[in-house]
């Protein structure tokens, strides 16, 4: 009687090799499109067959990523243009989100963009695919609650600010410190002459950089103050000059109007295009709104007075709702715990107010030096190599469920 072959010697076809990693990702900003082109590079080195695809720009199709949908389509600014784009973001939202399933990634990873990417992220994971948000929003300024729909929506969070993942794990989220990409590319000390040479400032007199903001209403509301506590400033020191920075056409247009409005003395100002960050380092004193290019000065260790306002309905409904949760608004402040730099926030950011905090640093070149200090170790404790961690916490995320065959 012949022998049945045992189950274990039974011949069988080899099981299918595990096919290479799959990555979406999803920027919709210039901002996120560099991010998400340092993360790549970052990923191809662990994984070299990774394939890459998703939403993005220049900088991520460079790195290798085959982008379905390019990330201008997703850059508008203003409640007013989302509302008017808002039939065609859902119908593209829509197309996006069942493409990426289709495409059977291993892992979403939607960079920054929390209106679109955190509802993409929650839609993707309860269909089973691993997700990650990369960038936090605000958690630790306003509305903390946010960071429990943020953990439904995506498996890990990726956070810039060394403050952001205590405030997740109070929600049981899993949210790991990766470091400022910003850190990472700013030399820890800034050459003052050269950058001076290269816009055709004068080498030794004094500089004051002066940035009203990066959008139109922020210039429009905070232009004419700034300009005239500029103007305060020249009329104390007769040798300073003055440098001004345009985010963008429009904001320069404007910035045109608000000068020549303005005393401030054509012979010693100098309107750029855009080339804020060599602004910022042929400054001695920079005089900027709230937002992320506090966080620039602080890196290029210039010292800085800090103003903003809001339209009184916005200031009355965050009030009155209590949204915001902090009493430092500036990244430097905030980092450090402490006032390191004066904040002027609505009625106190007056043109008075705004001179006579600028002359201060003029005035005081001893607190600039142990400033700089306070500025270079939190340059040291905000460079992590961060798409390097980033790269280690999504790759721990791949390395660690199966992945599907080819």
């Amino acid at each position: 009687m012949p022998i049945k072959p045992s189950a274990s010697s039974t011949p069988h076809s080899p099981a299918p090799a595990p096919r290479a990693p799959r990555v979406v990702l999803c920027a919709g900003e210039t901002s996120g499109d560099g991010l998400g082109a340092g993360l790549i590079i970052e990923l191809r080195r662990r994984f070299p067959d990774a394939e890459f695809a998703g939403i993005g720009g220049d900088a991520m199709r460079n790195a290798g990523c085959q982008t379905w949908f390019d990330a201008s389509e997703l850059a508008l600014m203003g409640l007013a243009e989302v509302l008017r784009h808002l039939p065609r973001l859902l119908k593209l939202r829509r197309a996006f989100r069942q493409r990426v399933l289709d495409w059977q990634p291993d892992v979403f990873i939607g960079i920054d963009a929390p209106d679109f990417n955190l509802g993409v992220e929650q839609w993707l994971k309860q269909r089973g695919v691993r997700t990650v948000h990369y960038v936090s929003p605000s958690v630790w300024a306003w509305r903390e609650k946010r960071a429990e729909k943020i953990g439904a929506s995506a498996d890990r969070v990726l956070c810039l600010f060394p403050m952001e993942p205590p405030i997740y794990a109070r929600h049981g989220i899993d949210a790991r410190f990766v470091g400022h990409p910003m850190a990472d590319a700013i030399p820890l000390e800034s050459e003052r002459i050269e950058a001076r040479a290269a816009l055709g400032l004068p080498g030794t007199a004094p500089v004051l950089a002066v940035l009203p903001g990066s959008r139109l209403g922020e210039v429009g509301r905070l232009g004419p103050a700034f300009f005239e506590a500029a103007w305060q400033a020249c009329e104390r020191m007769p040798d300073l000059h003055i440098v001004v920075p345009a985010a963008n056409a429009k904001c320069r247009q404007l910035i045109d109007q608000q000068i020549a409005a303005s005393a401030l003395p054509g012979a010693r100002l100098r309107v750029l295009d855009g080339r804020a960050r060599e602004a910022m380092v042929a400054a001695d004193v920079v005089l900027l709104a709230s937002g992320t290019a506090t966080l620039e000065t602080m890196l290029v260790k210039r010292p800085m007075v800090v103003g903003y306002r809001v339209s009184a309905l916005t200031a009355r409904i965050v009030r009155l709702l209590g949204l915001i949760k902090v009493d430092r608004y500036a990244l430097p402040n905030v980092l450090a715990g402490r006032d390191l730099a004066p904040e002027l926030i609505q009625q106190d950011c007056t043109p008075d107010r705004l001179a006579a905090a600028v002359l201060q640093w003029f005035e005081h070149p001893d607190c600039v030096a142990g400033l700089q200090d306070d500025y270079r170790r939190l340059h040291l404790e905000l460079r992590q190599d961060a798409s390097a961690r980033a790269a280690d916490a999504v790759a721990e995320l791949l390395e660690g469920g199966e992945r599907g065959t080819g």
